[in-house]
């Protein structure tokens, strides 16, 4: 029977000595109080020390009596006058306590009654008297006699507000306990509403307090009733704050296993009403999932991999979160066409014919396709070339990859690669973060159901990079013949296989695309077309389609092939056909409001009718200029819209031998014009010019359209022949265009875009090019349909530029230069 229980059932307090018969022990009142403090001390008292306890005055406890010297010294006390010393021992675990191991201060005690209890042990209840000190140990045998000296207390004044204050806290903070703790009886408030004596309460509280013991036994030497009770109510405080603390974790702690139990009852009776119903979806879900599995063609470590997300998905709760995720990556893994592929088309004829029909011109294009197509039919397993298809914005690019599928006989996916900037949209994300998904490559294979399809990857060349990764350095993988066989998606968490995937890329120019991607692709120039060209694909393809998406029957407007020359000469200029195709679009959009009003219009479309829709011509084509003037040579640019003419003019005037570059020029351009002019002046005995022209004459480099800037070394001889005639002020030869790089030697370095230029030199009407010897090579790989009219000059030095540039002639009215 514990302590409490004790109390519970002998009473509380007292008022008179306890019989036998007693029940119920009254509460102490001030009488009682008045008595217990006028008890005299005698000079030597019988001392019982005490385990875990201190007894405080006017308090009644039950302790359990154990060692022999306590058994004997309670039983003969008992039958004489029941007082004794009680004195705490310092260390609880000592069996047989000394003197020095025995506090000095301890409270005289009166036996009420003893018990024996059910189990063979012994009970005493006793009752605190007075406080005393012990002087000294007069005998330990058979217990501990000593000789003691009374302590008094020291109270407080009446009516001291301050003390009134503290006793009144001490109930509230008492009360507050009872209530907070679970192991104090409710009948305990009761006691302390009805305390009348503050001395008393203070000891009743001290002694019944959850404090430490060496906390009460500081307590009880304390003389001062006042500082006593301000010590007891420091302890309550720190004692509420922890039981407040105790109170709502325990809540806490309540309130969520309640939520939880809740939540498995409800689970539970869930589960069993859809048992009665026909089985249980969930597990039904799971079943369905392990039987599409059995039909996928994946690999044993995919598989086994998805059978153990499958045990794992199993064994979380359909509410969590984390089983939404789960479900949702096995999903994923069940929808991807793992070796799954679709048969190819091995008719060459028809492919090509495929080809040809949707995309006039491209022949590298569609040979390497054929090529393919070609070791596919003998081979009948290869990895799928990577093909970049490079060129100006219009030329089909783009549109070429579905032709490319229809002639294989292969899904299309398309995906822009424009702006893309993260990483993990060609990896994907982890599964593990809400909201995850897999990279753009593997959805897209999800969507087309096969593993096979051609996959354009349309804007390679503006890929972007910041914080967030660089999905230019993640696309290596993926163009990789070597690597992309085992291409790992963050989010499915294993190999998947694209070397079965025809990989088209497509850009602009290959110069912003990252050097190692542009090595592991197979590049192809997708260069402009010319006039006759244009008015081929408006015929065969951009007529038809505008009118077809404009509500138009075939014969409802007649463009001939003199109109389509018009248009792409006076409204368009441009390498590819798009802006002529949205041209094509405003006429047939006319034409649609006439024909929905009832109007009459004249289907055989003229010059005329033309410019009514469409305005004045917008472009006046590039013309060449004549040869009237000294200092003005035309050469060759090539720009991402495709090949231009441009002008380049010097003059001369007065002066100290300066030069003068405008036009928005490059820093390589003007390295270009000052090389040029060097040049010249290290080799003006072959020009039959004075060295002091140089000292006495400026010279002013310009080429017109100063609002776009120009940079390249294409413009080298262009320059160093335009310096050479103004500085000669013979003419240049008609209709003659030049391209190259001049070095300080004068020797004609190649340049690229040689066809884009060429189709320049076409559009303006021009007859003869000079080129480095070196680009001979480039001429050859060109279609004689492009060189048609063309005369083409391939020098090694810029003293052959001379010689075929510049005539014998003077030009009218030549500035004399001495």
């Amino acid at each position: 029977m514990s302590i409490l229980q004790e109390k519970k059932n002998a009473g509380l307090f007292l008022s008179s000595p306890v019989n036998e018969d007693t029940d119920f022990i009254p509460l102490i009142s001030e009488e009682d109080e008045e008595s217990i403090t006028m008890t005299k001390v005698p000079e030597t008292l019988p001392i019982l020390p005490l385990r875990n306890t201190v007894l405080f005055p006017g308090v009644i406890i039950p302790i359990t009596v154990g060692r022999d010297k306590s058994m004997k010294l309670v039983r003969d006390i008992y039958q004489k006058n029941k007082i004794i010393g009680t004195v705490a021992q310092k260390d609880p675990n000592v069996d047989d306590p000394g003197p020095d191991e025995m506090f000095k201060v301890g409270t005289v005690a009166q036996l009420l009654r003893i018990l024996e209890m059910p189990d063979g042990s012994t009970s005493v209840i006793i009752q605190g008297k007075k406080r005393f000190r012990v002087n000294e140990i007069v005998t330990t045998e058979p217990y501990y006699i000593a000789r003691v000296s009374a302590l008094e207390d020291v109270k407080p004044r009446r009516k001291d507000h301050e003390f009134e204050a503290i006793v009144g806290s001490l109930k509230d903070l008492s009360l507050k306990i009872i209530k907070l703790s679970s192991n104090i009886p409710p009948e305990t408030s009761f006691a302390v509403k009805n305390i009348e004596s503050s001395s008393f309460l203070i000891n009743f509280i001290s002694s019944n307090s959850d404090i430490r013991m060496i906390e009460k036994q500081h307590l009880l030497e304390q003389n001062n009733l006042k500082k006593r009770a301000t010590a007891l109510l420091q302890y309550l405080a720190r004692e509420v704050q922890m039981l407040e603390l105790k109170h709502d974790i325990q809540t806490k702690v309540k309130i969520d296993m309640d939520q939880q139990q809740r939540e498995y009852f409800l689970h539970q009776q869930m589960k069993t009403i859809q048992d009665e119903l026909g089985g249980n979806p969930i597990e039904q879900e799971i079943e369905e999932l392990k039987a599409r599995a059995k039909k996928k063609k994946w690999g044993k470590d995919t598989g086994a991999m998805f059978y153990k997300e499958v045990d794992k998905l199993n064994r979380l709760n359909p509410a969590t979160g984390e089983y939404s995720v789960q479900m949702n990556y096995l999903q994923t893994l069940l929808e991807l066409p793992w070796n799954e592929y679709t048969k190819d088309n091995f008719d060459l004829k028809r492919a090509q014919r495929i080809l040809d029909r949707d995309h006039f011109g491209l022949e590298k294009v569609k040979d390497r396709i054929i090529e393919h197509l070609a070791v596919l039919k003998l081979k009948g397993d290869m990895k799928s070339p990577i093909i970049c298809l490079h060129g100006p914005p219009g030329v089909g690019k783009t549109s070429l990859g579905k032709s490319v599928a229809k002639a294989l006989n292969r899904k299309y996916i398309r995906m822009s690669l424009g702006g893309l900037h993260d990483e993990a949209e060609i990896r994907g994300h982890r599964k593990t973060y809400i909201g995850a998904m897999p990279g753009r490559i593997i959805q897209s294979l999800r969507k087309t159901k096969s593993s096979n399809p051609v996959f354009v990857l349309d804007e390679i060349d503006k890929v972007g990079r910041d914080f967030h990764g660089d999905p230019a350095s993640a696309l290596l993988e993926v163009l990789d013949p070597e690597q992309n066989s085992t291409f790992y998606d963050n989010f499915i968490e294993t190999e998947y296989d694209l070397s079965r995937v025809l990989f088209i890329a497509t850009a602009n120019t290959t110069s912003t695309i990252n050097p190692a991607l542009v090595d592991r692709m197979e590049l192809i120039n997708v260069s402009g077309y010319i006039i006759e060209e244009k008015v081929e694909i408006a015929r065969r393809h951009l007529v038809p389609k505008e009118l077809k998406n404009h509500g138009l029957t075939s014969g409802a407007v007649v463009l001939s092939k003199k109109i389509l020359e018009y248009l792409v000469e006076n409204y368009t200029r441009e390498s590819g056909v798009r802006e002529l195709d949205k041209t094509l679009a405003k006429i047939v959009r006319v034409i649609a409001k006439k024909v929905a009003l009832g109007e009459k219009y004249d289907k055989n479309l003229t010059e005329k009718n033309i410019e009514i829709i469409l305005g004045a011509p917008r472009y006046l084509s590039d013309k060449y200029q004549g040869n009237e003037f000294a200092g003005v040579v035309t050469g060759l640019a090539w720009t991402a819209a495709g090949g231009e003419i441009l002008f380049v003019e010097t003059s001369l005037s007065k002066g100290k031998g300066t030069l003068t570059l405008t036009g928005n020029l490059g820093d390589v351009m003007k390295e270009s014009a000052v090389i040029a002019l060097e040049y010249i002046k290290s080799h003006s005995d072959v020009l039959d010019l004075a060295p002091e022209v140089f000292e006495n004459w400026n010279v002013h480099v310009h080429v017109p359209e100063g609002a776009i800037p120009k940079d390249g070394p294409s413009a080298g001889i262009t320059m160093a022949t335009s310096i050479a005639s103004a500085m000669t002020q013979r003419k240049v030869r008609k209709q003659v265009a030049m391209t190259g790089e001049i070095t300080l030697r004068g020797r004609v370095l190649p340049v690229g875009g040689i066809k884009e230029k060429i189709l320049a030199a076409k559009r303006a009407n021009l007859k003869e090019i000079i080129l480095s010897e070196e680009n001979r090579k480039d001429i050859l790989e060109i279609n004689e349909i492009y060189l048609r009219g063309l005369t083409f000059h391939y020098v090694n030095n810029i003293m052959q530029v001379f010689d075929l540039a510049l005539l014998k002639e003077k030009v009218d009215k030549p500035v004399k230069i001495a």
